[in-house]
């Protein structure tokens, strides 16, 4: 751990072979999360591929500037969060009927079944104006597969405040998608 927090310190000062090293460090780890986020099948994104367009969406960063461990993977969840929607939403875009795709599909661990991601990223762009403690929370764990007590770490509170951070977060969302099937139906 203290060899990674050196090397992400080694880059902020201008090494610009430590993130590959960094990344070669983390990519076991890395490869598991992006396997949380997506399965493995032909007609969807691989977990391989998933970790590969992190690392060069993480490579292209502006004024990235990692602190840690936990600050890599949290900026890893994130990335990995827009890639998967991204992927959505041009499989969505090549669909002829222009059926949605449901969450379950490309995520094990969902909040609702019945809704699909682009839904729960819209609803996430809406809970980042009211928290984005809150949205950290939900990106940590339900898109990178951390547990509480490595989001608690992260992000420098309690165990029962990151889970209260959860539940809240996860409130919110159930009410957001509610709101949002009802207008739909209307």
């Amino acid at each position: 751990m203290n060899e990674v927090t050196s090397l992400l310190h080694a880059m902020r000062e201008g090494d610009t072979a430590a993130f590959g090293r960094v990344f070669a460090w983390l990519y076991p780890e890395l490869l598991r999360i992006a396997r949380s986020c997506v399965r493995d099948d032909a007609r969807s994104l691989t977990p391989t591929a998933l970790v590969h367009e992190t690392f060069v969406r993480l490579v292209q960063a502006q004024r990235l500037e990692l602190h840690d461990r936990s600050h890599f993977f949290a900026c890893a969840a994130r990335a990995m969060r827009a890639i998967v929607v991204d992927h959505l939403r041009r499989r969505s875009a090549l669909k002829r009927d222009g059926e949605s795709v449901p969450i379950d599909e490309a995520f094990p661990i969902a909040i609702d079944p019945s809704v699909d991601l682009l839904q729960i990223d819209k609803a996430l762009g809406c809970l980042d104006e009211i928290s984005s403690r809150q949205r950290e929370v939900v990106e940590m764990r339900f898109f990178g597969g951390f547990e509480f007590e490595e989001i608690a770490q992260y992000l420098g509170c309690s165990l029962r405040t990151a889970k209260r951070e959860w539940d809240r977060a996860r409130a919110f969302l159930h009410a957001y998608m509610a709101e949002e099937t009802a207008t739909a139906t209307r």
